[in-house]
């Protein structure tokens, strides 16, 4: 039987690296590049994390690679985390208890099962029903938000506490991942309709676009995600998670959480709302961000 043969991080390699970073190329389509000349994707990411940061360290670490994204992925941030020392099967917040499902290392992963209770499920989706619109995405190259083809829901957001079933959930939200209350945006409600999607992506922004200073400025960096499963829809619709394969259902009252500690698809995090086949999905989305969002 043949052994692969190793893959080296040559000189020539490192140069190829820093130019591309310097000449503002982003860090994926730098991993994409070399993917697609054989390189295994583990030994391109780690190439790209040691050769800049290499290259930091030689500029004094005050530098730029004249991409910011470069030097935003290689500082990771601290990031929400629930308590599972000992790994419980079940959690008691605030006298709320929950089922953990499933725990991912990489990406940082975990499905609660029971977050909500059906009552609180029916009860959102009522007080977000006569609010809903088409939903709209962020704008990376303005800041501001705009209606995209990749996002094919009705949307709206709840401001921070602004009726007591908002204010229970995001206190359970924050004594749950033990991050505060002020460090997240406004509650949102989905409902994806049969064929609706959302295709995958990351929730990080991208701090090389034009538009993140601007975004960037009302909190900081997002770090982590938290998908409530308002309903369980008759097909589709499954939260997907394509770099490692897997896909979490949606299921009444269930909740996934993942973290990203820097903007940088080496968290693995890339996701996706699988188109829904049958009847609707209505999810609540709470966005995690590392400073006070205002």
């Amino acid at each position: 039987m043949q052994t692969a043969m190793p893959q080296n991080i040559t000189p020539e390699l490192r140069r190829w690296i820093v130019e591309q970073a310097e000449a503002g190329c982003r860090p994926e389509d730098v991993i994409t590049a070399m993917r697609a000349s054989g390189w295994e994707e583990a030994v391109a990411e780690a190439a790209m994390e040691h050769t800049l940061r290499q290259r930091l360290a030689e500029q004094g670490l005050g530098g730029t690679l004249g991409d910011p994204a470069a030097t935003a992925a290689m500082t990771p941030s601290r990031v929400p985390e629930p308590a599972l020392a000992g790994e419980p099967t079940v959690l008691n917040v605030g006298g709320h208890e929950m089922r953990v499902l499933l725990t991912l290392r990489h990406p940082r992963l975990v499905l609660f099962g029971g977050f909500m209770s059906d009552d609180e499920c029916t009860e959102l989706m009522a007080l977000a029903a006569p609010r809903l619109l088409r939903s709209e995405t962020v704008d990376n190259n303005t800041g501001g938000s705009e209606v995209n083809a990749a996002r094919t829901s009705d949307g709206m957001f709840f401001e921070r506490c602004e009726h007591p079933l908002i204010q229970r959930i995001e206190d359970r939200i924050a004594a749950l991942l033990r991050w505060p209350l002020t460090h997240g945006e406004g509650l949102q409600i989905l409902r994806y309709r049969p064929g609706a999607e959302y295709r995958p992506h990351h929730d990080y922004f991208d701090p090389a676009l034009p538009g993140a200073p601007r975004i960037l400025k009302r909190g900081g960096q997002r770090v982590g995600t938290l998908v409530m499963y308002l309903n369980t829809p008759e097909g589709g619709g499954a939260t997907t998670f394509p770099d490692v394969g897997l896909e979490v259902a949606p299921v009444r009252g269930n909740a996934a959480f993942f973290s990203y500690d820097r903007p940088h698809p080496s968290t693995r995090t890339l996701h996706g709302g699988a188109p829904v086949t049958a009847g609707e999905k209505w999810v609540a989305t709470k966005w995690l961000r590392e400073g006070v969002f205002v």
